[in-house]
């Protein structure tokens, strides 16, 4: 083994692989290439037989054969490495102080303002996958650590940045990394960059390809590091390409993974800010779930600031500071929400529209926050997402309606797959009456 991995270092144009034949639990008389070497202790008796195979003492318990010893030894400390690094890092902090400044500060992970500045305000409608392309090309010029990349979907998940040259063997420089038809294999190395100080990766795919992100997704929120997911087609929306692309029950099974933080945001402006939530984000991975229809974009002039995505959800309009009834919407179905409470208002209801892109953040805001925006006494309530209404229970309560999805969806353009599915204005408005 000790000989492999010296060849394997030795290597320096390729990747290498260590393949061994072994078995499990060798040495142990009784539990060698069986099960139980896998998954349970060998037991005191088996230990010491197992000992015995080996020439040990059975009686000593923790030892360490000398030859090993000597070999652990001789290999370099932490301590030793990173009295070392400091060093050079003295040196160079010498040399070039402005450099040096400018990395402690991306180590941890600052990165200025210049960038904030740069997050475009939209007025025009738009698809919020345009949105966030858009928002991207903004800021990617002003942060020199963030990487990007797609796995072979770049046109339709908008993450290239026009002119990023290409991650390469022969350029390390290059900030846009093509991995192909990998999502697996994104994710993973996702999470490798994210472990490094100030890097900031993002990685592109079709919502419903999450499936195939999902063990490495799940490891980020354990280690609390912080990829971005890019993850367009993210509903019925994507119309034609049928119920194998339409993300169902992704919303649901993403926003129950702990420390996600799952973002869908309901216009262009609200893709703007949801991309700089996921960049101060401290801990834990976040995802964007983006359409491919195109979506208005509201008028803050007349409507709550899409500042309220910080927060997880806010009240994006209302006629009544105390309302009759509460319309709630995540991402595309907020214009059904919006619609049917401007026919409301018609009808001289007391009504209010809440914009819902992240749970996450919502459930991070003070009580006082999350009674205002739902207030207790207002019990009529309608929830519209076009996925399954796993988890709309508690934001309805037992008076409220979930306009969702309980079944795979089906493959039509996307305006008669909302309608077969009942999420329209007019179901909505309905629906709103009823509780009325």
């Amino acid at each position: 083994v000790s000989k492999a991995i010296d060849l394997a270092k030795a290597e320096q144009s390729r990747p290498s692989i260590i393949i061994t034949r072994t078995h499990i639990g060798y040495g142990s008389p009784n539990k060698q290439d069986t099960s139980e070497a896998h998954g349970s202790p060998l037991g005191d008796d088996e230990i010491k037989l197992t000992k015995k195979a080996y020439g040990w003492d059975p009686e000593k318990q923790f030892f360490v054969p000398e030859e090993a010893r000597q070999q652990m030894s001789q290999i370099q400390t932490g301590a030793e490495k990173e009295a070392a690094w400091n060093k050079l890092f003295a040196e160079y902090k010498k040399q070039y102080p402005e450099l040096a400044a400018e990395l402690e500060k991306i180590w941890v992970g600052e990165f200025g303002d210049a960038w904030k500045k740069a997050i475009p305000v939209f007025t025009e409608s738009m698809a919020t996958r345009d949105a966030s392309g858009k928002t991207l090309a903004a800021i990617f010029p002003q942060l020199p650590t963030m990487l990007g990349g797609s796995a072979d979907l770049t046109p339709s998940n908008n993450t290239f940045v026009k002119g990023t040259p290409d991650f390469q063997a022969n350029n390390r420089s290059g900030r846009y990394i093509r991995y192909g038809v990998r999502e697996h294999a994104m994710a993973g190395i996702m999470n490798g960059l994210a472990l490094t100080d100030g890097i900031i990766p993002y990685g592109g795919t079709f919502f419903v390809f999450s499936d195939y992100m999902r063990g490495s997704m799940r490891l980020a929120s354990i280690m609390g590091i912080r990829p971005i997911y890019v993850l367009t087609h993210d509903s019925i929306g994507v119309g034609e390409d049928g119920p194998t692309h339409q993300p169902i029950e992704h919303l649901a099974s993403l926003r129950i993974i702990p420390n996600m933080t799952l973002i869908r945001p309901a216009d262009a402006n609200e893709t703007a800010i949801a991309w700089r939530v996921a960049i101060e984000h401290k801990t834990g991975p976040v995802a964007l779930a983006l359409t491919r229809q195109k979506l208005p974009t509201y008028d803050r002039t007349k409507f709550a600031s899409a500042e309220g995505v910080v927060k997880g959800a806010y009240v994006l309009i209302e006629n009544s500071p105390l309302p009759e009834i509460i319309l709630i919407g995540s991402g595309s179905e907020v214009q059904f929400a919006v619609a049917a409470y401007e026919q409301l208002v018609k009808d001289h209801v007391k009504a209010r529209v809440v914009s819902f892109p992240s749970w996450e953040l919502f459930e991070r805001q003070s009580k006082e926050y999350r009674d205002s925006v739902f207030p207790p006494s207002v019990k009529k309530r309608v929830a519209i997402e076009a996925g399954v209404p796993f988890g709309w229970e508690k934001y309805v309560g037992d008076a409220g309606k979930i306009l969702a999805i309980s079944t795979f969806g089906i493959s039509a353009p996307f305006e008669a797959v909302y309608k077969h599915f009942g999420l329209t204005v007019e179901n909505v408005l309905a629906t709103a009456k009823e509780l009325l």
